[in-house]
C-alpha cells in the first residue's frame, strides 16, 4: 500500500449534491469523514444547474406576466418596458453563491474535512489530491464513496466555443445572443429555451425523437409542444442535426427532418443539451478494480456498492437516473451503509422527476404507455386545472393532473403532471406509491381548499370511479 499522508473512516469524491449529503449523512452516523472537491462545492446543481436556473425561470415567468398578461391583472404600463437580463444574471449567481456558502457551512458544522484538488485513485484503500498550485497529498480510507458527476455529451464531430455551448457557459453569460438553436429538448433545452424566449431570443428547438420532453408521458408532452407554440417558441421534432457550421457570422445548423428533407439553420448561438455522460475518465479507477456497465457507468448494488466492497458510487456517474435528488437519496443510502445502519434501497422507476419551464411538469413511476408494455392491468384518470379554483385565482388553468393505477391492486404506478407548480404536487403521490397505499385510501386524504393539490385529490377519485368536480 501507498504511504499516506493522512487517514479517514470515509473519503468521498466529489462535493455536489450527492457527496456532500453523503459526507453530512456518514458524519453524523460517527465516522471522521473527508470530502475532495475539484472545481465547485456543491456540485454543477448547485453551481451552474439546478439552483441559478430556478432564480433565471422566475426572472423569465415575471418577464412573460409583463409582457403578455399585464392588462389580465390589472397592472397598466406606460410606456415601454424592458427587462436587464444581466440584472436577471447576477441575481441567479447571488442565490447559486449563498447555496454554495451554505455547503461549506454543513462542512464545518459537521467537522467534515474539505480537501480543494482533483483526487485520483493509487489503489483501492488512496487517493492521490492534486490541487490547482500542483501540490499533492495523499489521502487513505477505510471506505470511499465516488460522486464525480457526469460531463454534458457533445453532437458528434462538434465541440465547445464561444458560439456552440453547453448549459454551463450558457448559464455563466450574462449577455444574452438575439438568436439561437437549442439541440434537444430534454429538461435542460425547454428550461432555457423558456428562460431566453422571454428575454427576446428568437429560439429554435431541434429534438431528434418524436415529441419534446420524449421521456415523458405523450400527453403531457403534447401539451407542451402546444404552450410553446403559442409563446412563439419553434420547435422541431423527428430531426437530426447533421452539422455545426461556424466559419461565417452566424453560426450555420443542417439539419434533417423525418421525410428526409434537409434545412439550414442560422443563428447567433447553439446551445447542445442532448444529454450526459458518467465522469469515469481521469480518476485512476483502472487502480481500484471497480467495475463498469455497458454504459460506461459505474455499477452499484441497490446499496450503492459496487465491485469493490469498500467502495461506493453514487449520482451521476452511476447512470442510474441523472437528477440531483437522486444523487442526494443514494448518499445517504451508501453511508448509512457503511456505517452498518438500517437504510431502505431505492426503486427508480418510481423516483420524482420535475422540469421548471412553464407550464412546469412532474412526473413519477410509468407513463401508461410504459404501464402496459409492462403487462399492467392500467387505469387512467385525468383531472384539468380548467375545473380547479385555486388555478383560476392564479390566472393559469393550463395543463392536467394524468393518474395511472394497477386497477389489479388499486396501487399507483404512475403520475404525469402539467400544469401551475405542479413539481410540488409530487411528494403526496411518491409516498402514498412508497407506501403501497391504494387509491382509495389516498382518495381519503383531505386537501385544504382552494389549492392545486386538490387536482391531485380528484385524479385519485376518478381511479377510485368517483371524481366529484368532473
Amino acid at each position: 500500500m501507498v504511504e499516506q499522508d493522512e487517514h479517514y473512516d470515509v473519503v468521498v469524491l466529489g462535493a455536489g449534491p450527492g457527496g456532500y449529503v453523503a459526507a453530512v449523512r456518514a458524519a453524523q452516523l460517527g465516522k471522521r469523514v473527508a470530502v475532495v472537491e475539484e472545481k465547485y462545492w456543491g456540485g454543477v446543481c448547485l453551481n451552474v444547474g439546478c439552483i441559478p436556473t430556478k432564480a433565471l425561470l422566475r426572472n423569465a415567468e415575471l418577464a412573460h406576466l409583463f409582457t403578455h398578461e399585464a392588462k389580465t391583472f390589472g397592472i397598466k404600463v406606460d410606456g415601454q418596458v424592458s427587462f436587464d437580463y444581466g440584472e436577471a444574471f447576477r441575481r441567479s449567481r447571488k442565490v447559486a453563491d449563498g447555496r454554495v456558502k451554505g455547503v461549506h457551512y454543513l462542512m464545518k458544522k459537521n467537522k467534515i474535512t474539505e480537501v480543494d484538488g482533483r483526487g485520483t485513485f493509487l489503489d483501492p484503500h488512496t487517493l492521490q489530491v492534486t490541487n490547482y498550485e500542483g501540490n499533492t497529498r495523499t489521502i487513505g480510507f477505510e471506505h470511499c464513496i465516488i460522486a464525480t458527476g457526469a460531463t454534458p455529451k457533445l453532437l458528434p464531430g462538434t465541440k465547445r466555443s464561444a458560439r456552440v455551448v453547453t448549459f454551463e457557459e450558457q448559464i455563466l453569460a450574462d449577455d444574452l445572443p438575439q438568436s439561437i438553436v437549442v439541440a434537444g429538448a430534454g429538461a435542460i433545452g425547454i428550461e432555457f429555451a423558456y428562460v431566453l424566449h422571454n428575454y427576446g431570443v428568437k429560439v429554435t428547438i431541434v429534438e431528434f425523437l418524436d415529441r419534446m420532453a420524449p421521456l415523458e408521458d405523450a400527453e403531457v408532452s403534447a401539451e407542451l409542444a402546444r404552450q410553446y407554440r403559442k409563446l412563439g417558441i419553434d420547435v422541431l421534432t423527428s430531426t437530426r442535426v447533421d452539422a455545426i457550421d461556424e466559419s461565417g457570422p452566424q453560426v450555420r445548423v443542417t439539419v434533417t427532418g423525418k421525410d428526409g428533407a434537409q434545412q439550414v439553420l442560422e443563428a447567433d448561438k447553439v446551445l447542445q443539451a442532448i444529454g450526459f455522460a458518467p465522469n469515469i475518465s481521469g480518476y485512476g479507477l483502472e487502480n481500484t478494480g471497480v467495475a463498469l456497465t455497458e454504459r460506461g457507468a459505474i455499477d452499484v448494488d441497490g446499496r450503492c456498492r459496487t465491485s469493490v466492497p469498500h467502495l461506493y458510487a453514487i449520482g451521476d456517474v452511476t447512470a442510474k437516473l441523472m437528477l440531483a435528488h437522486t444523487a442526494e437519496a443514494m448518499g445517504i443510502i451508501a453511508a448509512e451503509t457503511l456505517a452498518d445502519a438500517e437504510t431502505m434501497e431505492l426503486d427508480y422507476a418510481m423516483i420524482p422527476r420535475a422540469t421548471f419551464c412553464q407550464p412546469q411538469i412532474a412526473s413519477f413511476g410509468y407513463t401508461e404507455a410504459q404501464a402496459r408494455e409492462l403487462g399492467y392491468d392500467v387505469k387512467v384518470a385525468k383531472f384539468p386545472f380548467t375545473a380547479n379554483g385555486k388555478s383560476h385565482g392564479l390566472g393559469d388553468t393550463t395543463g392536467f393532473v394524468k393518474l395511472i393505477s394497477d386497477a389489479k391492486y388499486g396501487e399507483l404506478i404512475g403520475g404525469h403532471l402539467i400544469g401551475p407548480d405542479v413539481t410540488e404536487l409530487l411528494p403526496e403521490l411518491t409516498l402514498a406509491q412508497q407506501w403501497d397505499l391504494t387509491v382509495h385510501e389516498v382518495a381519503r386524504n383531505v386537501h385544504a381548499h382552494p389549492t392545486l393539490s386538490e387536482a391531485v385529490k380528484e385524479a385519485v377519485h376518478g381511479l377510485a370511479g368517483h371524481m366529484i368536480n368532473m
